[in-house]
């Protein structure tokens, strides 16, 4: 099962979702490669371990940069963190990791929240109409994993004001690529498991 949040398992509802799809569920691994500067010192770490072990889940930190991408299938439920969705798109191609992220998404639990959750859909095309500065590594392939064709926009009611014409740039790309793109405030979430199934606050 994929799940796509706009800022982690930070709701109640989310919680209970989860806990419901995942009763026989044991280890889980919370990967900080998207934040390629604070990695575990990134300030959302605490509270997300503490949502996962609210999950009955043993919590071990992960990054790509360091271990074996396949080392995350010794896990039940694998969440990744948000941060940088150029570095972690450029992070899982280098460490070849896509094929275990498909495998995981299908046999047990993937969790992307924020820039991963861009990853994990089929581009970054619509991060890059508000955020083109991140892409510091100059990124020319732009495809996400494509895990789901779900597309997201996280922390919308947040973003509303601190980016200019927001929804407006939201809308166009909605009508110049043919898609309907999921509005996520903090707190939401989207499941998918054959079905997509949005999970507001």
């Amino acid at each position: 099962m994929l799940v796509l949040c706009s800022n982690g398992l930070s709701s109640e509802k989310l919680l209970a979702q989860l806990k419901e799809k995942s009763p026989c569920c044991k280890t889980s691994a919370l990967v900080v490669t998207a934040d390629n500067e604070y990695k575990e010192s990134n300030y959302h770490v605490t509270r997300c371990i503490s949502e996962l072990q609210a999950l009955n889940l043993h919590v071990d930190i992960f990054d790509l940069d360091h271990q074996s991408a396949a080392l995350l299938l010794n896990y039940d439920v694998v969440e990744f963190i948000g941060g940088n969705p150029y570095y972690l798109l450029h992070a899982i191609r280098e460490h070849n990791a896509a094929d275990v992220l498909r495998k995981i998404a299908t046999d047990k639990i993937l969790i992307g929240w924020s820039a991963a959750a861009f990853v994990f859909g089929p581009t970054l095309e619509l991060v890059n109409c508000y955020s083109p500065e991140m892409n510091f590594l100059g990124l020319t392939d732009l495809s996400g994993l494509s895990l789901t064709e779900a597309q997201v926009l996280p922390h919308y009611s947040k973003f509303l004001t601190r980016f200019e014409q927001f929804e407006e740039k939201c809308c166009t790309y909605e009508k110049e690529h043919h898609v309907h793109v999921i509005r996520l405030n903090d707190g939401d979430g989207v499941f998918i498991d054959g079905d997509v199934h949005v999970c507001k606050n």
